[in-house]
């Protein structure tokens, strides 16, 4: 027998065969020109899912959504500079919430960059602050390794959207091939230190609290952070937070307030804040004479996990740690009745959590008069509720768009 001839692919092809082997299953795409080699390509690729979206901003807001369902990233297919800008707001947004995404972005080819056609921009100039990785494959060999690292870097350090950016004539050469497997990265592990000088904070303390994000408010982790409320620790979650399990069966965290001055009253007294999954609280906009620092005088701040780690096993290690065996109560189903009256959020929520099947997913981007609904849903039936976190609007619809797809 004789070696088969390997065949050959374009670049466009190493790069999108090259996520599918890393397990993406969906793209969320508004193309042009300088895109239609991947498009070829994608309708191709049996396990990518191709969903052409009429906006950019819907785009990436499913993707975020998606990802949010799924824990692992979307593809995004942006037609160059303009296109991303177009779908910025919602990349934006999945940063805050650190969700995992890959935004592919189309070029110019790259003998043509030079000649300032009228789509042509500074793409990585414009990419790179809401990319936490970001890189362009200037040559077809590139392709698919640059598409492995890209899966690769979503994930961490700290998860998040990349940027990879493909020129047209890398798209249409052949000469791509797929790039290695790489490895997922995993969030970080509580540090056995780390969490007894917590336990011992809190063991000294008169009024702990927690605030949580992240894994934390998976199922798995709210029935640990019950634990931890019963240690005598108050548990708050972020203001906003990419997805949280509510309902029935579920333990309820209180909430971070939206206006300064209330999250301020709220905590007032707190001698020790641990911070789980999130970062240390600040306030949404600066006003005279108001701090920016949501930490109240007299309160130390202790950091037992950032987002890059498994807030969840820090509970978990947390609540050993305070010696909980108990758990705080978890919500009992009690839907409320009818709601008559004015039509405002809170009849609103009262409605959705009459009518809301179990295991639905909410997109909430309410902000600041979201509150009432949130609150007249806490005991209705089991579902997951996802935030706007980064405060852009235009994320509800397409959030839900992808993680309807996803569930």
């Amino acid at each position: 027998m004789t070696d088969q001839p390997t065949q050959s692919m374009t670049g466009a092809e190493a790069l999108v065969s090259t996520l599918a082997d890393h397990g993406v299953t969906a793209c969320f795409a508004n193309p042009g020109t300088s895109e239609m080699h991947l498009v070829t390509a994608l309708d191709h690729e049996p396990r990518i899912k191709s969903t052409l979206c009429l906006f950019e901003g819907v785009a990436t807001g499913a993707a975020d959504g998606h990802a949010r369902v799924t824990g692992t990233p979307a593809m995004t297919l942006l037609h160059l500079g303009a296109g991303y800008l177009n779908g910025g707001a919602n990349i934006h947004n999945a940063r805050r919430a650190w969700t995992p995404m890959i935004n592919v972005i189309g070029d110019h080819a790259v003998p043509h960059q030079r000649y300032d056609a009228p789509l042509a921009s500074d793409v990585i100039g414009m990419a790179g602050p809401n990319s936490r990785w970001i890189k362009s494959a200037d040559k077809v060999g590139q392709a698919g390794d640059l598409a492995a690292q890209a899966w690769e870097a979503s994930f961490g350090p700290e998860p998040g959207p990349v940027s990879l950016i493909l020129p047209a004539d890398t798209a249409w050469l052949e000469g791509g091939k797929p790039g290695a497997t790489r490895a997922r990265p995993s969030l970080r592990q509580p540090d056995t230190i780390t969490i007894d000088v917590a336990a011992a904070a809190v063991k000294s303390a008169s009024k702990p609290i927690i605030i949580i994000n992240g894994t934390a408010l998976t199922e798995a982790g709210l029935a640990q952070a019950a634990r931890v409320k019963a240690a005598g620790v108050r548990v708050l979650t972020d203001t906003f937070f990419p997805r949280q399990a509510r309902g029935a069966g579920r333990f309820i965290p209180d909430r971070m307030q939206y206006f300064a001055e209330g999250a301020m009253s709220d905590l007032e007294g707190s001698d020790l804040m641990l911070i789980a999954g999130t970062q240390v609280p600040v306030a949404f906009f600066a006003y005279p004479g108001k701090p920016s620092v949501l930490v109240p005088e007299g309160c130390t701040p202790m950091k037992i996990g950032g987002p890059e780690t498994d807030s969840a096993a820090i509970l978990e290690a947390l609540a050993d740690a305070l010696g909980a065996k108990e758990a705080a109560p978890v919500a009992e189903l009690d839907l409320p009745g009818a709601p008559t009256g004015a039509l405002n959020a809170a009849t609103i929520g009262a409605s959705i959590a009459r009518h809301m099947p179990e295991g639905s997913f909410v997109s909430d981007d309410g902000v600041s008069n979201g509150l009432p609904s949130f609150l007249m849903t806490q005991r209705a039936r089991p579902h997951d509720w996802m935030m706007l976190t980064g405060g852009a609007i235009g994320q509800g619809m397409p959030l839900a768009l992808g993680a309807s797809l996803a569930a």
